[in-house]
């Protein structure tokens, strides 16, 4: 069975410029399964039509005159694996460390592939590296902001990674998803980057997001975004319209009926 999506055409505009967590506006998705078997050709493109009622229609099995043509999906690239995993340009010490690694990622609800490439680009994946400034452990914490974290011992790589990632996480939400600027401000400070409005014009700074983005998804202009950020789960309710139509929602019903649910 092939799917039909719809949605009110109100609801189709997000922001693009608008920070991550105000981009999710209220949508009313309604799933209508088809008898008729789909082609192989159709199966990766997208149709629509508008009705009277400014419902748009969404489908990839046009079984209606009145859809038309809209865009050929390209087939979905792989899914990546994590750098520990990969052959080639990982350091020992990273895929050492690689359950602490995701443990905390997992936790704090971050890439786990955004961590390896900081730690990575930080220490190389030594939990006694030290720098000129004074940074130290796996995600190079200074010690002020160690104390903040309540990390006691910057050596120890749970308490390092555990920090690093918490302190990552705020970064990525202070920007509303923007890996780049928070990779700038995890280099050279929140305030500098806000300051700035922007990647600070530090060589340093620069060549860290431009390393750390290149091992986390091959290397992107600094202007770019990718959320690497994970959002809490969203409500969403189920209900079964007379028609047969299965609709699922984050907007609340407005009567308790029979068939609603929370999934």
């Amino acid at each position: 069975m092939q799917p039909e999506l719809t949605r009110r055409k109100g609801l189709r505009r997000l922001a693009s410029g608008l920070p991550l967590m105000d981009r999710f506006l209220p949508v009313c998705v309604s799933l209508l399964c088809l008898a008729a078997a789909g082609s192989p050709a159709a199966a990766d493109s997208t149709y629509q039509y508008e009705d009277s009622e400014g419902v748009v229609h969404y489908t990839n099995v046009p079984g209606d005159p009145r859809y038309a043509f809209v865009r050929k999906d390209a087939s979905p690239a792989p899914a990546q694996k994590p750098m520990a995993e990969r052959a080639g340009g990982v350091s020992q010490g990273l895929r050492a460390f690689s359950h602490v690694i995701r443990a905390a990622a997992e936790r704090y609800g971050v890439d786990t592939r955004l961590v390896e490439a900081v730690v990575q680009t930080e220490s190389a994946g030594n939990p006694t590296a030290v720098s000129r400034k004074g940074a130290r452990g796996l995600m190079q914490l200074m010690p002020e902001r160690a104390a903040l974290l309540g990390v006691r011992d910057s050596f120890d790589p749970h308490q390092n990674v555990d920090g690093g990632v918490r302190h990552l996480r705020d970064l990525l939400q202070g920007f509303g998803g923007d890996v780049t600027l928070a990779l700038a401000a995890y280099n050279a400070g929140e305030g500098a980057v806000r300051s700035y409005g922007g990647v600070p014009p530090f060589a340093e700074t620069r060549e860290y997001v431009r390393r750390v983005r290149s091992l986390y998804d091959g290397g992107v202009p600094l202007a770019s975004k990718a959320v690497a950020l994970i959002t809490a789960p969203q409500r969403i309710y189920r209900s079964l319209a007379e028609d047969g139509t299965l609709i699922f929602t984050n907007l609340p019903p407005r009567a308790a009926a029979p068939s609603a649910g929370r999934l």
